[in-house]
């Protein structure tokens, strides 16, 4: 098991009041998009949400923590069917600051995913690239930046 390939981290400032970001950040699966916030289906079982993306197929997320306006955490299972099969804790944190609020991802238990090595490290990969392009997408939502601006 590689440790160094288990959890991510990213931040980014975003000039928004923290409700509109909280807002954002408390629905799982915000997060699945390609160069711009798109719509999902969102269908929710209890504390699991199954968010369908029109481009990438369904998603499972369950919730573990909500503290608003601070915190929120979700589990993103591996295999949507499968609600007990492993799954990454994604974290967020939210701070104000002077110029907006500071918002922290952290996805963690890559090394600890039930699929060959390979799997998980392109799925670290993939995520270690996405964290900083969907931030930026938040970003650019909450302040609305045009897409492409």
């Amino acid at each position: 098991m590689d440790t160094e390939f288990d959890r991510i981290e990213r931040e980014i400032t975003i000039d928004a009041p923290t409700e509109r970001v909280w807002a954002l950040v408390a629905e799982p699966g915000w997060y699945i998009n390609d160069d711009r916030m798109v719509e999902h289906e969102v269908r929710r079982d209890g504390d699991v949400s199954y968010v369908t993306d029109p481009k990438y197929g369904t998603f499972a997320f369950r919730t573990v923590q909500l503290d608003e306006p601070n915190y929120a955490a979700f589990r993103w299972h591996i295999d949507t069917e499968n609600l007990d099969s492993s799954s990454t804790l994604v974290e967020f944190w939210l701070t104000p600051t002077e110029s907006g609020v500071l918002l922290k991802v952290a996805e963690s238990g890559f090394a600890s995913l039930d699929e060959p090595e390979a799997d998980r490290r392109s799925r670290f990969d993939d995520h270690f690239d996405g964290w900083p392009q969907e931030l930026e997408i938040a970003r650019k939502h909450l302040t609305g930046v045009a897409a492409g601006a």
